[in-house]
């Protein structure tokens, strides 16, 4: 198959939810730089390195670690969730997921 008529709709579900929940940690990652506080406690907690954190959110294991984060503080969770506009229980559902598909 040639590359430039790939889809996104071929992708597999699979890599769809993996995307989506990748995208979502982003969100956060992005929701708690607009709050220097929040991100330093972020930071101080999983011991990420503010330098290389642009670096860090590409690599692998990082969108599970940003979801754990979020979804260990309840009020945090809540407040990021109706910032998007999305159900807490879909924000850990993700978590879920990316604990049980890691990157390969």
């Amino acid at each position: 198959m040639n590359s430039k008529n790939f889809s996104k709709s071929s992708q597999s579900p699979s890599t769809k939810a993996f995307e989506r929940a990748s995208a979502l940690s982003i969100d956060a990652l992005v929701y708690l730089a607009n709050d220097p506080e929040q991100l330093g406690e972020f930071l101080a907690e999983t011991g990420f390195n503010p330098a290389d954190l642009r670096r860090t959110a590409q690599e692998p294991g990082f969108a599970g670690a940003m979801l754990d984060y979020l979804c260990s503080n309840e009020a945090l969770l809540v407040a990021f969730a109706r910032h998007q506009g999305l159900d807490p229980n879909a924000v850990e559902a993700a978590r879920q997921y990316l604990a049980h598909h890691r990157e390969r």
